[in-house]
């Protein structure tokens, strides 16, 4: 059975999830939130991404998004392969990365399992798009996303994730990420 998983309505928005290799925290500095919030950003302002809610955990990511493009599974596969790159260029080069040895290893050591990849392996291949087909859908799976970090115990009140849309729609902050409210 395929682990592959479609996005059928091309013009529509959907929520997604994606993962590190054997869900790796490497989300815990700055510099790496700071990848993937500039990767969302530039994608919305020049490759058609709509978001409409995020949160960017210390081993996965969520999103809801629409592409303006049509090309939904273009434009994440594209985002995860620049963001895979760019993240193991980060991590290589990271002095003060007290776990830098153990998680190129590991990477080294999905990337070897992956006919797919040539060398090192960051995000976990499979996604399983969710359509966003109702209002319904769209509050239950962005409260889930703004939830998660309270779920997990790193935070009191969704607001003080600061990697998640919750602040974009409590406060109006769009300080780390701008996104598509309208």
């Amino acid at each position: 059975m395929s682990r592959k998983y479609k996005f059928g309505e091309k013009e529509g928005a959907y929520f997604i999830s994606f993962a590190t290799v054997y869900w790796i925290d490497v989300f815990t500095r700055d510099d790496y939130f700071g990848c993937i919030i500039e990767s969302l950003d530039y994608c919305r302002k020049n490759k058609g991404m709509e978001i409409y809610g995020y949160c960017i955990m210390p081993s996965h990511v969520h999103l809801i998004f629409r592409s303006a493009l049509r090309d939904p599974s273009g434009l994440l596969r594209d985002f995860k392969g620049f963001t895979s790159r760019k993240m193991l260029k980060i991590i290589e080069e990271n002095p003060h990365e007290s776990r830098r040895d153990w998680m190129i290893w590991m990477f080294e050591r999905a990337g070897k399992k992956n006919s797919n990849v040539k060398h090192r392996q960051f995000w976990q291949q499979n996604n399983k798009p969710i359509e966003i087909w109702s209002l319904k859908v769209f509050e239950q799976k962005l409260n889930y996303i703004h939830n998660n970090p309270i779920e997990t115990g790193f935070v009191t009140d969704t607001v003080d994730w600061k990697y998640s849309s919750a602040r974009n729609y409590s406060n109006n902050d769009h300080t780390v990420l701008e996104i598509d409210l309208n």
